[in-house]
């Protein structure tokens, strides 16, 4: 058992303090990124996908548009159930069937023919990985208090551009150099790959992750009671609340608003970034990635530096606000500026910087002030409800494109929702709930 040393005075006491949180954070944090990079890959690979598929299947920008955004009606289904689940019977066991299943449904796109196949593996696609993101914010509550959540989220969402700068060449090498391979297209070869390692981490998670403080091995009686003291502590300034409580609760549901702007933004970039490139004339798909992965690895600093900032400053709305209103500047310049590939790249770099540095800043607002049964379940909520933008966003973008014979329309659009974000989160959420 290791023992803390002797501490002489508050610098000690803190520099001891933050010692534990580093290690906590290098034990719990790394699996969970992974999962998540694999998560994002699987959930937005459709992406390069669509530059063969669409062509293969004979499918409409609409009928790809519905089939990227049917993810989110299975996610936003069974979100909430398979949180609450997750609480019960505890993050490691239900977060390592999520990727087993999700996995699977990933790899078995590969076997889409027809428009209705494309939309069912979607939909399957989304029921096996509802529970993932929440629960994975949820998890991170049982480990830090508020203060120290910023930071540690932004760490945990740089998967998402971090899956961008991976993702993006990957998938792009793959379209190109395997197309063909023994009689398969090289999108159905991306969905098979992309999707086999979900189900191996799967497996680590079930042998690795710890559910909680009081069951984490590597952890002393010691070391368990100053993390366990430092989560009552911050508790007491907020009761544990019913799931009924927090769906009464109108900051709740104007935190969904705020969420769906945001994620309106986020998968208008993520499901079309290939098709905008390939349409300033970039042509091969390996190239087409290289560029798409530009845009999601600045993305990742500007998300660090955020959450970094936050938590120093102890301020969140205007952390989140202003990277809201960037965001809908980056959109509209990018359709703008559509027809010259550097000026759009460049556009779609500040669109994604501002949109994946508002996520995390997000996630810290409902933590602040959810607790127990009402966290599990309120954070599932918002984002479920958040996520039909996930819906909503590719096949509005996909129908603005076929009824008009212009993208840029579309990412219009897509400003709008995140400038309703921006000036929700000011005038409607109070700072003394979320600034601390």
């Amino acid at each position: 058992m290791t023992l803390v040393p002797p501490l002489h005075g508050d610098a000690a006491s803190s520099a001891f303090e933050q010692r534990l949180y580093a290690k906590v954070t290098r034990r719990a944090l790394p699996l969970l990124f992974l999962c998540y990079i694999l998560a994002y890959l699987d959930r937005v690979n459709v992406g390069f996908a669509k530059l063969q598929m669409v062509g293969d299947l004979k499918f409409s920008e609409s009928v790809y548009g519905l089939g990227a955004g049917v993810f989110f009606i299975g996610y936003f289904l069974f979100e909430i159930p398979s949180n609450l689940i997750l609480h019960r019977v505890g993050a490691r066991r239900w977060i390592a069937r999520i990727l087993v299943t999700w996995g699977l449904a990933s790899a078995a796109t590969m076997l889409v023919s027809t428009p209705l196949m494309f939309y069912v593996m979607r939909f399957l696609l989304g029921v096996a990985e509802a529970g993932f993101f929440p629960g994975a914010i949820l998890y991170l509550t049982y480990w830090f208090p508020a203060a120290r959540r910023g930071r540690i989220t932004a760490l945990l969402m740089l998967a998402v551009p971090l899956a961008g700068v991976v993702g993006g060449p990957l998938s792009g090498w793959i379209l190109q150099n395997l197309d063909g391979a023994h009689g398969l297209s090289g999108w159905r070869w991306m969905f098979l790959i992309e999707g086999l390692p979900s189900i191996l981490v799967g497996a680590i998670v079930f042998f690795a992750l710890e559910d909680n403080i009081e069951k984490a091995g590597w952890l002393s009686d010691s070391e368990k009671r100053l993390l366990a003291d430092n989560l009552a502590a911050d508790h007491a300034a907020h009761a544990s609340h019913s799931f009924r409580d927090a769906m009464r609760d109108a900051k709740v549901w104007i935190l969904c608003l705020v969420y769906f702007g945001i994620v309106m933004g986020l998968y208008g970039v993520g499901f079309w970034l290939p098709t905008l490139v390939q349409a300033t004339g970039v042509g091969r798909p390996l190239d087409i990635g290289l560029l798409s992965a530009a845009p999601y690895a600045v993305a990742s600093v500007a998300m660090l530096l955020g959450g970094i900032s936050a938590d120093k400053y102890r301020e969140r709305r205007w952390h989140l606000a202003l990277p809201c209103a960037l965001g809908a500047v980056g959109l509209v310049a990018s359709g703008l500026f559509a027809a010259d590939t550097a000026t759009a790249l460049i556009a779609l770099t500040v669109a994604s910087a501002g949109t994946m540095t508002a996520l995390p800043l997000f996630w810290s607002c409902p933590t602040a002030f959810l607790r127990g049964v009402a966290a599990a379940g309120g954070i599932a909520l918002i984002n479920s409800v958040g996520n039909l933008a996930g819906f909503a966003s590719p096949y509005m973008v996909g129908f603005i494109k076929d009824q008009t014979q212009r993208a840029d329309y579309g990412l219009y659009a897509l400003a709008l929702f995140m400038a309703m974000s921006a000036i929700l989160v000011v005038v409607a959420i109070p700072s003394r709930l979320v600034d601390r």
